[in-house]
C-alpha cells in the first residue's frame, strides 16, 4: 500500500534517533550555505594570510633591483636591439642605454641589491626574498595587469583575491575576506563567475577620523536592534524564494551578502579607525608626513584589516608608468612608498604576524634598459623606459618564503631571464602553495568545464620556499 504522505529526508531525520541526524543535517546546510566559512587547506600552510602591494605601471626593475655594469658603462650610447624584427618600439628607435639613476648595493647579510631610492626597504633586505625572473606575456597594461590578477589577460576571471577567499574563506566572519584599498579596475578584483560574495570589498583611504573608508556602510536605521528587524525580516522574504530542499545559491548569497553587511556595520568602523594607532605606529608608516601620509594609511589599513581576520588584503597605488622622464618621477613614487612599505614588514614582523602573513609587491612588468622618448627631441636626461614584460622584479615577504634570498638572474643587459624565470602562473601557484592549496585542485566549473586561477600551467617555485 502506497503512503499518500511519504516522508522527505529532512522529516525522517528530524522524527528519527532523536533528531541527531537533523542536527548534524543542519550544521551541514549552515556550512553548505555560508560561502565565507573557514575551510582546512589540503596541504599545510605556511600562510595564512596575503597583504598585496600592487605598484600599477610598472616599476623600473633596473633602478632599483637588479642593476646591470654594461647598461651603467654604456649609458647614452646605442646597444644592440635583442627585439625581434618584427616588433617595433615608440620613441626606442635609437635604444640608448639608460644608466640606473642612482647607486643600487647590496643590503644586509645576504647582499641583495636595492636602490638608494628605497632607503627604508633596504633596511629590511634580510626579510624580502627577491625575485629578478618575473615574467609575463602582454605588453600592454590592460592585459597584463590583467594577467598579474586573473591569470588571463583577454577574459573576464575571478581575481586571485577571489580565488583565495573561494578556497580559503575567511578567518573573521564579522569582515569580508577579500579587502581591495584605493583600486583601480573591478575586473581587477571582480569575481566573475564565481559567487560574488568573494569579489573584493573596495575601501578608499581614510585621511581623517570623519571619513569613512567604505561607502554606503553607514547604519541609517534609528538603532542597531530596529535594524536587526529589517535585516531579519528581508531574511524572511528571501528564504521563501529558497526552495525547501534544494535552495537557490544566488539567493543564499544575497541573504549572505546582507548579513555580512548587517556585521560589517558594527564591527568595521573600530577596524579601520587608525587614529586608535599609537604615534610611534602612525610614524613607523610615515603617517602625517607629506609625502608618505596617504600610502601610509593605507598600508596601516592593510596590517589592520589582515591581523583582524581579513584573508586577502590588496593595497595599490599608481604613477609607476614613466614613458618620459623616469629620472624626475621615480624618486617621488619611491618616497611616497618606501618608508610605508618598510614600516608595514617591520609592524607585522613585531607583532608576530610576518610569520604567516605573506606580503607580495609588484607591478604588472617592468621596464626596459634602453631609454624611450616619445618626443624625439628631449635630453637623454628626460628620457624614460618602455614596458617589459620579458624580466622585472617582484617580490615576497613572510608567509613561508626565504628571507635575504634573491632568486633569479637577467642577461648582461637586463632583458632575458637566464635562470629562477618565475611566470606569473608560477607566482600563483606558489601563493596557493604557501596557503596551502594545491593549484590544480582549486577549481570552480563554469560553462560546462573547470577553471583555475593558473589555466593549464603554472609550478610552484620550491627553490624560495623556507
Amino acid at each position: 500500500m502506497n503512503n499518500p504522505l511519504p516522508l522527505s529526508r529532512r522529516q525522517w531525520l528530524k522524527r528519527t534517533a532523536c533528531g541527531f541526524g537533523a542536527l548534524a543535517l543542519s550544521d551541514i546546510v549552515r556550512a553548505a550555505t555560508n560561502p565565507l566559512a573557514a575551510r582546512i587547506p589540503g596541504i599545510v600552510p605556511r600562510a595564512k594570510r596575503v597583504i598585496f602591494l600592487y605598484m600599477q605601471g610598472g616599476p623600473s626593475q633596473i633602478d632599483l633591483f637588479d642593476p646591470k655594469e654594461f647598461i651603467n658603462k654604456r649609458h647614452g650610447q646605442k646597444i644592440d636591439s635583442p627585439l625581434p624584427p618584427q616588433v617595433t618600439q615608440v620613441g626606442t628607435e635609437k635604444f640608448l642605454a639608460l644608466g640606473t639613476m642612482a647607486p643600487v648595493r647590496p643590503r644586509g647579510q645576504s647582499g641583495m641589491t636595492i636602490s638608494d631610492l628605497m632607503p627604508h626597504l633596504a633596511s629590511v633586505a634580510d626579510d624580502i626574498c627577491l625575485l629578478r625572473g618575473m615574467n609575463a606575456d602582454n605588453p600592454q597594461h590592460a592585459g597584463a595587469a590583467l594577467q598579474l590578477h586573473t591569470g588571463v589577460f583577454s577574459e573576464i576571471r575571478p581575481s586571485m583575491g577571489s580565488w583565495i577567499s573561494y578556497g580559503l574563506g575567511t578567518e573573521n566572519q564579522d569582515l569580508p575576506s577579500f579587502v581591495t584599498i584605493q583600486p583601480d579596475h573591478v575586473r581587477e578584483y571582480g569575481s566573475a563567475f564565481l559567487p560574488a560574495i568573494h569579489q573584493g570589498t573596495a575601501l578608499s583611504v581614510p585621511l581623517d577620523a570623519n571619513t569613512s573608508p567604505v561607502e554606503n556602510l553607514r547604519n541609517v536605521s534609528p538603532s542597531d536592534a530596529v535594524q536587526r528587524e529589517r535585516i531579519t525580516l528581508m531574511e524572511r522574504m528571501n528564504r521563501r524564494l529558497v526552495g525547501d530542499i534544494h535552495g537557490d545559491a544566488n539567493m543564499e548569497g544575497m541573504i549572505q551578502n546582507l548579513e555580512l553587511a548587517f556585521r560589517m556595520q558594527t564591527t568595521t568602523p573600530e577596524i579601520v579607525d587608525i587614529s586608535r594607532e599609537s604615534e610611534a605606529t602612525k610614524q613607523l608608516y610615515g603617517v602625517g608626513n607629506k609625502n608618505t601620509d596617504r600610502f601610509g594609511r593605507a598600508c596601516l589599513l592593510a596590517r589592520k584589516l589582515s591581523e583582524a581576520g581579513v584573508r586577502f588584503v590588496q593595497v595599490s597605488t599608481n604613477g609607476w608608468d614613466h614613458h618620459a622622464d623616469v629620472r624626475g618621477n621615480l624618486p617621488k613614487l619611491c618616497a611616497q612608498t618606501d618608508q610605508p612599505i618598510a614600516g608595514l614588514l617591520k609592524d607585522l614582523k613585531s607583532r608576530g604576524l610576518l610569520e604567516d602573513t605573506l606580503v607580495l609587491w609588484s607591478g604588472e612588468f617592468g621596464r626596459t634598459p634602453w631609454s624611450q622618448d616619445l618626443s624625439g627631441t628631449a635630453p637623454l636626461e628626460k628620457h624614460g623606459r618602455e614596458h617589459q614584460p620579458e624580466s622585472f622584479c617582484a617580490w615576497m615577504a613572510g608567509g613561508g618564503v626565504k628571507g635575504g634570498l634573491t632568486f633569479g638572474e637577467t642577461d648582461e643587459i637586463g632583458y632575458r631571464t637566464l635562470t629562477g624565470k618565475v611566470h606569473v602562473h608560477d607566482l600563483h601557484a606558489t601563493m596557493l602553495y604557501l596557503l596551502g592549496i594545491d593549484h590544480t585542485k582549486l577549481t570552480s566549473r563554469y560553462l560546462g568545464r573547470d577553471y583555475r586561477l593558473t589555466d593549464v600551467y603554472g609550478e610552484v617555485v620550491k627553490e624560495i620556499i623556507s
